[in-house]
């Protein structure tokens, strides 16, 4: 029951909201006195409030989900947990994670509460309309960043903003890719926006973001005045194309699945944290 439950949670996409810790990170302010016990709240916050969103998502595609070669395993499409059972415990995940916000700062609920909302609106509807989907999913991350500021008091500097802006529209385009490829001709039977992303379009957005990505981090590392900083920008280009790599050979392009399944792109992760880490704590 406990694995049904976490697979229902899909905890391995937590990951996803360390991006919370981006702005205290970068900023130089993580390992302050306080600031490491002072993650866990926002960082828990986030985490239910994302859980609720994933169970709604499931709710909602449970149809669909059952044609699915993997998500037909999920616990809903399955039958292992009813909808009345999700829909009860996604409110109650929804709940804790509000209380949590409210005790964290005005801000800081809000832009939870803005999260849940757009993630209920995709999940309902806009997961089906072409490019919306993609912004959607953007828009997931970037009030993830602006709600990482809001806890820790660190303003988010525009270059860092637009990296994570378009660093978004970059994985959200390999991801529709790798789903297109995928699923093939019964693309059109689990989601709608697939099919009607004409061929190529999918792949010219993914090498655009890609390459804007490189250029926006350059001048946020070079905004910084930092030589360790700047000597990062090759890993961050070594990672980009390793991900279009995986993403072209068919290995899929969930990014929490890319990184924890692909060597490579996790030692890169290490390694970029590592040296960024040392270009700003070391001095």
């Amino acid at each position: 029951m406990i694995r049904t439950i976490l697979q229902l949670c899909r905890v391995r996409q937590w990951l996803k909201n360390m991006m919370l810790l981006f702005p205290p990170f970068l900023g130089g302010t993580l390992i302050l006195h306080g600031n490491v016990l002072q993650m866990l709240n926002p960082f828990s916050a986030f985490c239910l409030a994302s859980s609720s969103t994933y169970i709604l998502n499931d709710v909602f595609d449970r149809e669909r989900d059952r044609h699915h070669p993997d998500k037909s395993t999920r616990p809903i499409a399955s039958g292992k947990i009813s909808v009345a059972s999700a829909l009860l415990f996604a409110t109650f995940l929804l709940s804790c994670a509000l209380i949590l916000a409210w005790n964290i700062s005005l801000t800081f609920f809000v832009l939870i509460v803005a999260y849940f909302f757009v993630s209920l609106a995709y999940s309902a509807k806009l997961k089906d309309l072409v490019l919306i989907d993609i912004f959607c999913i953007s828009a997931g991350f970037l009030l993830r960043l602006q709600a990482g500021g809001a806890a820790f008091n660190v303003a988010i500097p525009e270059w860092l903003f637009l990296s994570v802006f378009l660093l978004s529209i970059f994985l959200s385009a390999g991801k529709r890719l790798a789903e297109k490829q995928y699923l093939g001709d019964v693309a059109r039977h689990h989601r709608k926006s697939l099919v009607a992303y004409p061929q190529g379009f999918l792949e010219g957005t993914m090498y655009m973001a890609g390459a804007s990505v490189l250029i926006t981090y350059t001048m946020y590392v070079i905004s910084r005045h930092s030589s360790i900083l700047f000597y990062s920008v090759p890993i961050c280009c070594f990672g980009l194309l390793r991900y279009i790599l995986r993403v072209q050979s068919g290995k899929g392009g969930d990014p929490t699945e890319s990184l924890v399944k692909d060597l490579p792109l996790l030692i890169v992760g290490v390694v970029w944290v590592s040296m960024v880490g040392w270009g700003i704590y070391g001095r």
